[in-house]
């Protein structure tokens, strides 16, 4: 209820009453602003940005300030001085509790999802057809799916979306009545779901249908707009219900569907991933930390870090064997050791990039013989974009680092100058160079063998180097290009148990 002082005079209540309207209208306009700085600044700044306009409002009320265009302060005076004191209090106390209101009704929509999301749970740009989300374990791929179907839902009245899951009770247990599903997620604007129906009504006509891949002759006769996948990766019948559902995905200008899994190397995902109409995107279990456990990341990091299940489950990496491979990641993750023990002899291999750039890769392996005979390697120093004396220092670190005997370089790509960096940096550093004559398949054929004859192990993940080593063919490439780690590993077991060169010596008891 408006101060009797401002009874005061007819012309000084219609001036407030503009200036009311006129002040919500620009806090409006400003609350507006800042959720647009928010979408480029993120949500800490919006927020602060709020408490000082708030806090400043605040101020304004408690001085009886209107702002030097206000047109309070060119009102006639009636009553007196007191009055209008008076009136001035009162518009400005009644025009600050408005803007709050405002404020913190804008400050309560700083939790949604276009302002909370991670860049990779928004819709990628460009022109895609397939979207496909591979996240780990509780790393927010099913909030994103529910996001955006609840999203275009709303935006595009009428329109059709499928709904796909591995099971019906999937689909509803997961994907609508989840945690992060659809229902619960909608708001005001939640649809209505019709169990008998088996599909999902928002108030605006759109509707989401749900199937399972259990059943891919269901897709037969229904067409869509939009589709969500969920869990592509074990899907029953992936490739058949797949395949159903590109031929119902038929209606609109730009019909498009959204794949969120966890990655299996099924051949289906793997055909996804490598199709140029689809947009790949990525999330780990670690990115969505404040909405997880810090016990169960601590477990999941102690027992899975590192290893091919953990890549997978939590880091969401598509991660395949080549069939003609020398290596298989199951071997791999047999062999690893907790504790590696004495070793007898260590070198130190390395392979220098062809030319120096910030995409080249140097190779350097350290690795060494246990009191059995048994090579294990200890760790990958490799570096990547490194001058020629960045990559000698690397070289030089990883020896002292170990304690080496020798250092092993190829010296195909260098010649000479290989020997001369290394010894730029190190003068007494002892250096035994090793020159191809053979195809690198041919030359790590024997380097496979002892790995099937259990006569290598690692001690610990090496991610990159063992990806190289489970993409490496016939054609002497991993992933396309030359394996670069991989030829240093090859040098280093070549020295160490095939060519048996130089004596043994304890080094421990």
């Amino acid at each position: 209820m408006l101060p009797r002082e401002w009874k005061a005079g007819r012309k000084e209540r219609r001036a407030c009453r503009a200036i009311g309207k006129k002040s919500d209208g620009t806090v409006r306009a400003a609350a507006a602003g800042l959720s647009m700085i928010e979408e480029h600044r993120g949500l800490a700044a919006l927020r602060n940005a709020a408490d000082t306009l708030e806090g400043g409002l605040a101020r304004r009320g408690a001085d009886g300030e209107d702002g030097p265009s206000s047109p309070c302060r060119n009102l006639p005076r009636a009553g007196g001085e007191k009055a209008r004191e008076g009136r001035t209090t009162g518009a400005s106390q009644a025009l600050s509790d408005a803007t709050k209101r405002i404020v913190l009704d804008n400050r309560r929509r700083l939790g949604g999802w276009h302002l909370t999301a991670r860049l990779a749970q928004t819709p990628p740009e460009g022109d895609w057809r397939v979207w496909l989300l591979m996240g780990g374990r509780g790393s927010g791929k099913t909030r994103a799916g529910a996001e955006w179907v609840q999203d275009i839902a709303l935006k595009q009245p009428g329109i059709r979306i499928a709904l796909v899951a591995e099971t019906l009770g999937d689909a509803r247990e997961v994907m609508i009545d989840g945690v992060s599903g659809i229902c619960r997620i909608a708001g005001r604007g939640r649809p209505e779901f019709e169990a008998s129906r088996r599909r999902l009504v928002w108030p605006n006509g759109s509707i989401g249908q749900i199937f399972s891949s259990e059943d891919p002759e269901s897709l037969r006769g229904p067409q869509f707009h939009f589709a969500w996948c969920d869990e592509l990766g074990k899907w029953k019948h992936a490739q058949e219900t797949w395949d159903m559902l590109q031929f119902g995905l038929r209606l609109g200008a730009d019909p498009r569907a959204l794949v969120t899994t966890t990655p299996r190397p099924v051949p289906l995902l793997r055909a996804l991933a490598a199709d140029r109409a689809t947009a790949v995107q990525r999330i780990r279990t670690d990115d969505n930390i404040d909405n997880l456990s810090p016990g169960f990341l601590r477990a999941m990091a102690d027992r899975y870090g590192g290893t091919r299940l953990g890549r997978q489950e939590l880091d969401g990496e598509l991660i395949a064997d080549r069939e003609d491979a020398l290596w298989s990641r199951a071997r791999l993750e047999a062999i690893r050791l907790r504790n590696p023990g004495p070793l007898s002899r260590i070198v130190v291999a390395v392979d220098p990039p062809a030319t120096a750039s910030t995409a080249s890769v140097c190779g350097i392996v350290a690795a060494g013989l246990d009191q059995t005979g048994r090579a294990v390697v200890l760790a990958d120093c490799s570096v990547t974009g490194a001058s020629p004396a960045g990559w000698a220092g690397a070289v030089v670190r990883a020896f002292r680092r170990f304690d080496a005997d020798r250092v092993v370089a190829e010296v195909n790509q260098g010649g000479d100058m290989v020997t001369a960096m290394l010894r730029s940096v190190d003068a007494d550093l002892p250096v035994s160079t090793v020159r191809a004559t053979r195809g690198k398949f041919l030359r790590a054929e024997p380097v496979a063998a002892l790995y099937e004859q259990g006569r290598v192990a690692h001690a610990t993940a090496f991610a990159e180097l063992e990806d190289q080593m489970c993409d490496f063919g016939p054609d002497g490439l991993s992933s396309g290009r030359s394996p670069d780690r991989l030829d240093a590993l090859v040098w280093a077991l070549t020295a160490l148990v095939l060519d048996r060169q130089g004596e043994p010596r304890v080094r421990g008891i």
